[in-house]
């Protein structure tokens, strides 16, 4: 077996200790309260997601339970001008680029309106495909090198689309061709129900990059700080014109894969204790609480501030008034195609008539 030395970039242990250089935001309590208060939000928005998807007011979803630190230790890293095009579970990266939690669950509620809304605020809607928005990125990637706009493309997949062939064949174009492009590989150890180690005989996800032609380095996914200091630096790096790199961010995916899907077939109750204990929350609230002296009681008026908020997100996505089934047609196609043009009218009268 082959073994490479890839490094790994670390700054807190799961008791919140540090392990490693702290970024200069880490001596900044308003900035980690700022970290923790993102990944909080997205706790809240899950938590309140996989809610309406139980009760029949939102379609099958895709938890990011214990994968927060990865979302939002990238978006705190990004300037606005970068584009992330994301997969399907980065709703914590999604909230910290300002997009409004009703197009979260308007999107997921199965409405095209909610893709919109993220694409007005500059970056690309959710690909529910395995992997097919890695070549997107390297497309944006050429964009921005040939019109020399300093501009990052952050490109987000798991680690079963490491093991797609237009993921590497996106990769190697990027290597070609020195794009500013960055990928991460969110590695939640699971492709719905098959481990990684089923998946590939790598030793890591993040070498994979190296036959592309250019550098990959693993972070530890459930340490915020050690996503920021990563990407920051992955981000730095193509922005000064030195090419694409790979990050594999280590985390574990604490829920079922979708709502749809059953862990419980394919994985013990009892093999999610040490993920927890491992949770991203829980480890800067600890740092938190150690270096800043962050109490309880701000965290549950945090909390609660959160929940008013996002419970009125919800409340106006479930106000909105249903599209007609004609709508199904509207975001398919820049020109609809005559074939299509009747199935539209004849969906437009049937509504009509309801």
């Amino acid at each position: 077996m082959v073994t490479l030395a890839i490094a790994c970039t670390r700054c807190l242990d799961s008791a919140g200790n540090s392990i490693g250089v702290l970024p200069p935001l880490a001596a900044d309590r308003e900035a980690v309260v700022g970290l923790y208060r993102a990944m909080l939000r997205t706790r809240v928005f899950d938590h309140k997601a996989v809610a309406l998807q139980r009760t029949g007011r939102l379609g099958t979803y895709a938890s990011c339970l214990g994968q927060e630190a990865v979302a939002v230790g990238i978006a705190s890293a990004m300037q606005q001008q970068d584009v992330l095009l994301p997969s399907f579970r980065e709703h914590g990266a999604q909230l910290l680029r300002r997009v409004p939690p009703e197009a979260l669950y308007q999107y997921w509620g199965g409405d095209e309106r909610g893709s919109a809304a993220i694409v007005e605020h500059g970056d690309y809607p959710n690909c529910l495909p395995i992997g097919s928005q890695a070549p997107h990125a390297a497309g944006v990637a050429l964009a921005f090198k040939l019109s020399r706009q300093p501009r990052v493309a952050v490109c987000v997949f798991g680690d079963g689309a490491s093991s797609k062939g237009d993921v590497y064949e996106a990769m190697n174009m990027a290597g070609v061709w020195r794009l500013p492009v960055l990928f991460v590989i969110t590695n939640n150890q699971w492709a719905i129900s098959l481990p990684v180690a089923r998946q590939t005989a790598a030793d890591t996800l993040a070498q994979k990059a190296l036959a592309a032609g250019f550098e990959g380095e693993q972070v530890d996914g459930n340490d915020v700080l050690a996503m920021h200091v990563a990407v920051s630096a992955a981000l730095a790096h193509a922005r000064a014109g030195g090419g694409p790199r790979c990050l594999e961010a280590l985390t574990y995916r604490m829920a079922d894969h979708t709502t749809s899907d059953d862990a419980h077939r394919y994985r013990s109750e009892q093999s999610l204790e040490e993920p927890r204990q491992r949770d991203p929350l829980l480890r800067l609230e600890r740092f938190l609480r150690s270096r800043f002296g962050f109490t309880e009681q701000e965290r549950d008026k945090l909390e609660a501030e959160l929940r008013e908020e996002i419970d009125a997100a919800a409340a106006h996505y479930l106000s909105l008034p249903e599209e007609p089934a004609s709508a199904m047609f509207d975001h398919l196609y820049a020109r609809l195609p005559e074939p299509y043009r009747a199935q539209r009218t004849a969906a437009a009268e049937e509504s009509a008539d309801d």
